[in-house]
């Protein structure tokens, strides 16, 4: 019984000492959800956000971003990111608002 205790001490032990190397070299972060003091504050205030992605294929996609008040789109491929839409009047459309006007696609 001692001998089980002393081997799951030490494994705790291990993991906490590891835990503490990575974080130190920052190579690991983790935060519990509700606790940490910025919490609050990080979710009302985010500026940035991914709104949508649309894959195209496995390497290329479209991502509709909110950046503050404007939304931009961005295309992603294996040679790189590039902008292509940057407008104010860019929002996302739900999908009832687009039958209710007649939109078809």
């Amino acid at each position: 019984m001692l001998q089980q205790s002393v081997a799951v001490f030490l494994v705790l032990a291990l993991l906490l000492a590891a835990v503490w190397f990575l974080r130190r070299e920052g190579l690991a972060t983790y935060r519990l959800p509700g606790i940490s003091k910025g919490f609050a504050r990080r979710n009302h205030e985010r500026r940035l956000r991914v709104i949508e992605r649309l894959a195209l294929t496995p390497q290329h996609s479209l991502h509709l971003v909110s950046l503050g008040d404007q939304m931009a789109i961005f295309v992603t491929s294996p040679a790189g990111c590039e902008r292509v839409d940057t407008t104010p009047q860019l929002r996302p459309v739900a999908p009832q608002e687009s039958l209710k006007s007649g939109a078809s696609c």
